[in-house]
């Protein structure tokens, strides 16, 4: 019953719409254009979509090596939160508290921002308003929700709450639940199709996206692939996990695995035990963290980082899992859902995100050269791709907006180690928080040294 029936095929998503059945044309020969964006995902294809808003006589071509949603944006667990899931504190060394609380007001903003584009553009990718629920399961767990929760409410958040056993078992009926973070205000999305309707909307708009396209050298005012060169005053890299493959950037954002599987439909049987009528998304607050949704259909996706890091920086083959991490998932899912185990996995597929050596997201642009990028995002692109995207629009067309003055436009962050450096320290990382899981669950004691150990490991 636990064997998924189908491995990769890039993500579930694509399962349930379809993979595409051609491809868009490619570059054929040497282009000029004003802008020049690297990669189809969220960021670029948001990018795109404000720039022709605010400046609809731009040409824009976009060069997608694969196909528009091939990356993270079609294969992530539909979170949409508008959280501000990195350091408030490293932000602050370069910045002001103000800027700091701007940014997360920002950040919050982006869930009604996509909400409302989507609908006024047509695009149906299973939004549905809801909570996000953090659980805990262990008095560790409960700990880290209460200092999470005063953390988050001290820098603005103040749609955030606890919430005990008992109204906790009565959304979700997780088996030893404490309590749970409630962040108010998030939405579950279908993430292949939002990617495949914003890719619909910018074309619509006038912008070229050059599918099958790959990008084999970048300079200013230049992009070179394998099928021409690309011309353009502006050049803005939008390649988030699939960064390091890119000449000159091995060390630039480490490529983060992470992979989900998905269950068949529940019955309305197997509803009954489980709760969860608010379709929140779900998480829980172990050191080596889940997340889940309850989908359209009412199957269960669960996913959870610690997937094996690819030595050098290497990304998966069109989303295939390794056979541990499917195990794993599997149990986190049982774990959390006992009665599942009495039905079919459908599907398990994985994907890389970005991930700086401060962990915590950067947009940049060089007015000099016309290069610009952003990413990093740690998980959490499918609301910071909107304003990522929103705030490229401005530095490309040089508005002095709110946006451009957020603490990370243009924020200097060092370069990952070297191989094997980088393979040991994330190793080593997921190792001690499993350690840590596995200690916090034997003895129901306060958090343990071993995750933040791990986290000193890698600068997180």
């Amino acid at each position: 019953m636990t064997q998924p029936a189908r491995l990769g095929d890039v993500s579930f998503w694509y399962a349930d719409i379809g993979l595409p059945d051609t491809r868009r044309p490619a570059l054929d020969g040497d282009a000029e254009a004003d802008v020049c964006i690297i990669g189809a995902g969220y960021t670029g294809l948001w990018s795109a979509y404000y720039l022709k808003q605010a400046a609809p006589h731009l040409s824009i071509i976009v060069c997608e090596r694969d196909f528009a949603g091939f990356g993270a944006s079609g294969r992530n667990g539909g979170w949409l939160t508008g959280g501000f899931a990195w350091s408030h504190e490293k932000y602050l060394k370069t910045s002001s508290e103000g800027a700091v609380r701007a940014m997360v007001q920002a950040m919050n903003g982006t869930v009604d921002e996509v909400i409302r584009v989507a609908g006024a553009e047509g695009i149906e990718a299973d939004i549905l308003r809801t909570d996000e629920l953090m659980v805990a399961v262990t008095p560790a767990q409960m700990a880290r929700v209460e200092g999470e929760v005063a953390h988050r409410r001290h820098w603005g958040e103040n749609r955030v709450h606890v919430i005990g056993a008992g109204q906790t078992r009565s959304r979700v009926n997780i088996p030893g639940a404490l309590g749970a973070m409630v962040v108010e205000g998030v939405a579950r999305v279908q993430p292949a199709k939002l990617a495949r309707g914003l890719a619909r909307v910018v074309e619509g708009m006038g912008v070229r996206i050059c599918e099958g396209t790959t990008v084999t050298a970048i300079a200013p005012r230049q992009v070179t692939t394998d099928r021409g060169t690309v011309r353009a005053r502006h050049i803005l890299r939008c390649t988030e996990g699939f960064t390091a493959g890119l000449p000159g950037l091995r060390r630039e954002w480490l490529p983060l695995n992470s992979a989900q599987i998905a269950t068949e439909p529940l019955p309305p049987e197997a509803w009954e035990q489980i709760g969860w009528q608010g379709h929140e998304i779900l998480g829980d607050f172990a050191n080596a963290y889940c997340y889940c949704q309850r989908t359209r259909e009412g199957r269960i996706t669960v996913g959870a980082r610690g997937v094996p890091y690819r030595f050098g920086s290497r990304t998966d083959t069109s989303g295939v899992p390794d056979a541990e991490t499917v195990r794993r998932l599997t149990a986190i899912l049982h774990r959390h859902f006992p009665v599942t185990r009495n039905y079919r996995i459908d599907h398990a597929w994985c994907g890389v995100l970005g991930v700086p050596r401060d962990w915590c997201a950067t947009v940049g642009y060089d007015g000099a050269t016309g290069m610009g990028f952003a990413g990093g995002y740690v998980g959490v692109g499918v609301s910071t791709s909107n304003l990522s995207g929103r705030t490229l629009a401005d530095l490309v067309l040089a508005r002095d907006s709110d946006l451009v003055r957020l603490p990370w436009v243009n924020r200097p962050v060092r370069k990952w180690e070297p191989e094997p450096l980088r393979w040991l320290g994330v190793r080593g990382m997921y190792a001690l928080y499993n350690l840590a899981d596995r200690h916090e669950a034997a003895t129901g004691g306060p958090p343990s040294r071993l995750a933040k150990l791990g986290n000193w490991l890698t600068g997180r």
